[in-house]
C-alpha cells in the first residue's frame, strides 16, 4: 500500500517526532528491533548472536545533526562502541551514515570524522567500516567520500540499493570494496528508481548474480525475502562460489528463527543491529517497508505499563493511530 508507506516515511523524516521519541526512549514495539540505548545492552546482544555463530554490524542510530559539535559527538560515540567491541573480543563491525558525521552541511567535516574512525579501526584488527547509503539526494556525497578514502583504507565498504537505476553501474564501480546489496528502504521517484516489487526484485537478483560471478571480494546479501535467499543458495551452488565470498544479512529482530537456521546450515551470516536513543526514524522506515510490523507497535502500546507511561501523550498517539487506520481504508478504495 504505497500511501501507507509514504505515511511512515514522512514520520521518519520528522525532526520534531524524532526529538520527542528520543526523550521518551524506545517504545511502540521498537524494543523488538533496537538493541537498547546503552553500550552494555548492545554488547550483551552482540555476544548472544556471536554465540550462535552470527557476526554483527552495529548502527549507532542517528541521522539528524545540526552542527559540528553534534557531528563530533556522534563520531566519538561510534569510537566508544568500537573500543567496547575490541576490548570484549566480539565479532562485530560498524555501519555508519555520513549524515551523522555532518555530511548534510559540511561534507569535508564528515570525511575527516570518517577518516578518524577508519584510522582507529585499523588499530582494532582492521575492523570493517561500512558506509550506509541513505536518500538518493545524499548518494553523491557518499560516493565522493568513499572515493576519497578507498585508496587509503582496505577495510571500507558501502551499500548498493537495487531499486536505483544506477545500481549496476555502482556494482561495476567498486569491485575492490566489500559491498552490501539491499533492495532499498527510502521513497524515491520514478525518474531514478524502480517502483514495483517485481522490477526491484529482478534488478536485485541481477546485481547479486553479477557481483558474485565477477568479484572475489565479500558481498553481503541483505534481505528477508525467502524467494531471493533460496535463489542465491541455488545460484552459488550451481556456480561453485566459495562461501567466503558472500554472506547473508538481516535486520535485528526480524525473522530471527530463519537467520539462526541459515547460520546453522554453515552460511556466513551477519545481523544488522541498531542501538541508541535515535530509534524513531529507523523504526518508522521498518514499518514503511513492511506495514505488518504495526503489530509490534500495537502489542506494546496496548500494555497497561505503556499506557501508564504515555500519560497525556496517549491522546495524540491515538490520533496518529486513527490516521493510520484512515489511510488503510483510503488505500483500499
Amino acid at each position: 500500500m504505497p500511501i501507507v508507506k509514504d505515511f511512515f516515511i514522512a514520520l521518519s523524516n520528522s525532526q520534531f517526532l524524532n526529538a520527542t521519541a528520543k526523550k521518551l526512549g524506545p517504545m511502540f514495539g521498537a524494543k523488538k528491533v533496537v538493541a537498547g540505548n546503552t553500550i552494555p545492552m548492545l554488547l550483551e546482544t552482540i555476544q548472544r548472536l556471536n554465540d550462535k555463530g552470527i557476526v554483527v554490524t552495529v548502527d549507532n542510530l542517528g541521522e539528524y545533526v545540526a552542527n559540528e559539535g553534534e557531528a563530533i559527538q556522534a563520531k566519538d560515540r561510534i569510537l566508544e562502541v568500537m573500543y567496547a567491541i575490541y576490548d570484549n573480543n566480539l565479532d562485530a563491525h560498524m555501519s555508519i551514515k555520513i549524515s551523522q558525521l555532518g555530511a548534510e552541511f559540511d561534507l569535508d567535516l564528515a570525511y575527516k570524522n570518517l577518516r578518524e574512525i577508519l584510522l582507529k579501526a585499523n588499530e582494532f584488527n582492521n575492523m570493517h567500516i561500512n558506509i550506509d547509503t541513505e536518500k538518493y539526494e545524499s548518494l553523491f556525497g557518499v560516493i565522493q567520500t568513499v572515493d576519497r578514502l578507498k585508496g587509503e583504507f582496505k577495510n571500507l565498504g558501502t551499500v548498493i540499493q537495487a531499486y536505483l537505476f544506477k545500481a549496476e553501474a555502482l556494482i561495476d564501480k567498486y569491485p575492490e570494496l566489500r559491498l552490501r546489496l539491499v533492495k532499498g528502504a527510502y521513497k524515491e521517484n520514478e525518474f531514478i528508481a524502480y517502483q514495483t516489487k517485481e522490477e526491484i526484485d529482478k534488478n536485485y537478483i541481477d546485481i547479486i548474480e553479477k557481483r558474485l560471478l565477477n568479484c572475489n571480494h565479500v558481498t553481503s546479501i541483505a534481505t528477508h525475502d525467502d524467494a531471493i535467499i533460496n535463489h542465491v543458495k541455488q545460484f552459488v551452488k550451481d556456480n561453485h562460489i566459495d562461501k567466503e565470498q558472500y554472506e547473508f544479512q538481516m535486520l535485528y529482530g526480524f525473522r530471527t528463527e530463519l537467520a539462526e537456521e541459515i547460520a546453522r546450515e554453515g552460511y556466513n551470516f551477519c545481523i544488522y543491529v541498531p542501538f541508541g536513543d535515535d530509534w524513531f526514524s529507523y523504526f518508522m522506515r521498518r514499518l514503511a517497508e513492511r506495514p505488518q510490523n504495526l503489530v509490534l507497535a500495537y502489542k506494546e502500546f496496548t500494555s497497561p505499563q505503556m499506557l501508564k507511561k504515555l500519560g497525556i501523550i496517549l491522546g495524540g498517539t491515538l490520533a496518529v493511530a486513527g490516521s493510520i487506520v484512515s489511510l488503510f481504508k483510503f488505500s483500499k478504495k
